[in-house]
C-alpha cells in the first residue's frame, strides 16, 4: 500500500458536496497538526473504519516523511463485527504500523448492558480507559480518535467521554467532514474508501433491550448472510412490541430490497432458529439510526 499522501487535482472533484481544493487546505492542516504530535507519540484508536482509518493513514504518512511515532490501537468485544477487525488488521498490515489489539469489557459493565441513550459514552469511556493504560506502555503522548466535522451535527455521547479523557480529534479541529475524508482517500486509492458507515452491534439493538452476547451474535449473523448475498449497506435491527415480543426489522436502501427477497429462505430460517417472532422489511429503507430508540 502506498503511504504518500494525494496529489489531487483541485478540478477534479467525485462528489458534489466537496471542493477539492478547500479539502486539500484542511488535509495540509491535519498534517502540521500530527507533524507537531508525533515527535511526543501517538496513539489512534483504530475501529477499522473509513474515518480512523484516514487519520491513521495521515499520521503514519507524516511519520515517514518527518519522524516520530504512530501506534494503532483497536479493541475487540461481541459488539466488534468481525469484518470490521479483518479490515482493520489488513489495513494497518498493508501500512506496516505497530497494531495493539486489547478486549474491551463494556458488554460486562451493567450501565452499558441497559442501553440506555448513554450507551456510547459507557462504551467510550471504556476505550479510552485501555487507551490510557496502552499509550503509558508504550510512551506515547497522545491519544487521537477518528471524530470528524459531520460528527458536530449528531448527538455525540462518546465524544463526552473522548472529552473527559483528554482524547484529541484532529480530523474535526481540521474542519474535516466525512465527504471530504471519503473524497481524500479515493484520490489516494485507499482501501476503506468506499466502506459503509459500521457503527458497533450494539447499535442494532432498540434504545431499552438489554444488549448481551447472544443478541450481539443473532444480529451478526443475520447481516452476514445479507452481506454474502451481495448487500453492501444494510442494519438488522432488534426490536420489540409493547408485549416484549421479539422481532427483526432489516433496512437496506430501496435500490437494493430486491437482493432481499434473494436469500429470503436463509433470513427467514435464521431467525426462526434464533428465536424471533417475525422478520421484516422495512419499506421505508435505510436511515442512520433507524429509530431504534
Amino acid at each position: 500500500m502506498e503511504s504518500q499522501l494525494p496529489i489531487l487535482d483541485p478540478g477534479i472533484g467525485s462528489d458534489p458536496q466537496v471542493d477539492p481544493a478547500r479539502a486539500l487546505e484542511k488535509l495540509d492542516a491535519l498534517r502540521r497538526d500530527l507533524a507537531g504530535r508525533l515527535s511526543e507519540g501517538v496513539l489512534v484508536t483504530f475501529s477499522g473504519g473509513m474515518d480512523s482509518a484516514f487519520l491513521l493513514w495521515v499520521a503514519n504518512t507524516v511519520r515517514v516523511e518527518e519522524g516520530g511515532t504512530v501506534v494503532a490501537l483497536t479493541t475487540i468485544s461481541p459488539s466488534t463485527p468481525a469484518r470490521d477487525k479483518e479490515d482493520a488488521s489488513a489495513f494497518t498490515g498493508g501500512l506496516g504500523v505497530p497494531h495493539i489489539w486489547r478486549e474491551s469489557g463494556e458488554v460486562s459493565n451493567p450501565d452499558y448492558v441497559r442501553n440506555d441513550r448513554d450507551r456510547c459514552y459507557h462504551c467510550k469511556t471504556e476505550l479510552f480507559r485501555i487507551a490510557e493504560e496502552v499509550s503509558k506502555e508504550e510512551d506515547l503522548r497522545w491519544l487521537l480518535y477518528g471524530y470528524n466535522a459531520s460528527d458536530h451535527e449528531d448527538d455525540r455521547p462518546g465524544h463526552r467521554a473522548a472529552k473527559e479523557a483528554g482524547v484529541v480529534a484532529p480530523l474535526s479541529d481540521a474542519g474535516l467532514t466525512k465527504a471530504e475524508i471519503r473524497h481524500l482517500m479515493m484520490e489516494a486509492g485507499l482501501p476503506l474508501a468506499r466502506k459503509p458507515a459500521s457503527p458497533c452491534l450494539s447499535s442494532r439493538i432498540m434504545t431499552g433491550i438489554p444488549v448481551t452476547p447472544e443478541r450481539l451474535r443473532d444480529v451478526e449473523a443475520m447481516e452476514s448472510i445479507l452481506k454474502d448475498s451481495g448487500v453492501e449497506t444494510l442494519r438488522v435491527r432488534i426490536c420489540e412490541t409493547d408485549d416484549g415480543s421479539a422481532f427483526l426489522r432489516v433496512e437496506v436502501p430501496p435500490q437494493e430490497m430486491a437482493r432481499i427477497l434473494d436469500c429470503r429462505e436463509a433470513l427467514q430460517k435464521e431467525s426462526v432458529a434464533r428465536g424471533y417472532r417475525w422478520l421484516t422489511l422495512d419499506l421505508g429503507g435505510y436511515r442512520t439510526g433507524g429509530g431504534v430508540s
